[in-house]
């Protein structure tokens, strides 16, 4: 059964700087395009950030110059680096297969202060 544990959300100020980490196990991320997404209150869950088999990501306009997804296939790990964080961007992150979803996590949350 694949699990996705998300972990190191928190309450940060406006710019200032998170890292957000997302581990699988019972299937392997290696040759899988990866992505996080978030969920504000009230509001869809969106997609934030992708990182294709190879490493290159690619970032919604919002986050880009801000965040940094990165991915350590031998730990079977996703992060998202936030920096410059903004009250808007609070919410719920989680991460997920891009291609095709699993089960979702329980997420992660972070809290931007303004």
């Amino acid at each position: 059964q694949v699990q996705l544990v998300e972990s190191g959300g928190g309450l940060v100020q406006a710019g200032g700087s998170l890292s957000v980490s997302c581990a699988a196990s019972g299937s392997n991320i290696r040759r899988n395009a990866m992505a996080w997404y978030r969920q504000a209150p009230g509001k869809q869950r969106e997609l934030v950030a992708t990182v294709t088999s190879g490493g290159s990501p690619n970032y919604v306009d919002s986050v880009k110059g801000r965040f940094t997804i990165s991915r350590d296939d031998a730990k079977n790990t996703v992060f998202l680096q936030m920096n410059n964080l903004k009250p808007e961007d609070t919410a719920v992150y989680y991460c997920n297969f891009l291609a095709v979803h699993v089960p979702w996590g329980q997420g992660t949350q972070v809290t931007v202060s303004s």
